[in-house]
């Protein structure tokens, strides 16, 4: 098994090991999305993310909830919560049961959501299902954060490699 794939772990177990880094008093911040093709953005994010808590954690969007257009996500859910995992500031992944995080910060309670500068000002317009987790975060004592820096979007590269090959 390699190492990333050790760093992937169920939902259940990624909630009993936020709760027990919790009682050591270690901060956890929680980013969730597809992730479906990696790019610059995504690691300045995660990075960024990781330099508010102690431990990283991340839920993938599970396959059949992704809503990106046809032929997506390109990567299944498997191979995106690998390669996150391999990721040198990111320390546990779980696929996400849910189509989307609500259920998630329920059950693992972190101490921060982080999400990119989009969703501080454009939330509604990017994934209306944040604001929901908005809420949900506040319930349980959390706090939202947001990262700023380099952005990108991989909806926006593959549609550049559709308009080159036509």
């Amino acid at each position: 098994m390699s190492r990333a794939r050790e760093k992937v772990v169920s939902l259940e177990n990624l909630a009993e090991i936020v709760d027990r880094e919790q009682k050591l008093g270690r901060r956890i911040a929680l980013c969730h999305g597809c992730f479906d093709i990696l790019h610059a953005g995504h690691l300045c994010h995660l990075e960024a993310a990781r330099e508010l808590a102690d431990l990283l954690v991340i839920t993938v969007t599970p396959d059949r909830f992704v809503n990106k257009g046809p032929n997506r996500p390109v990567f299944p859910e498997e191979q995106r919560a690998e390669l996150l995992a391999g990721l040198h500031c990111v320390d546990w992944v779980a696929v996400n049961l849910w189509d989307g995080a609500v259920e998630t910060i329920r059950k693992i309670r972190p101490d921060l959501f982080v999400k990119g500068q989009e969703y501080e000002t454009r939330a509604a317009e990017v994934n209306p299902n944040f604001l929901a987790e908005r809420v949900v975060v506040e319930e349980i004592g959390g706090k939202v954060a947001y990262t700023y820096g380099f952005t990108s979007s991989s909806t926006a590269a593959l549609q550049k490699i559709a308009r080159a090959s036509d």
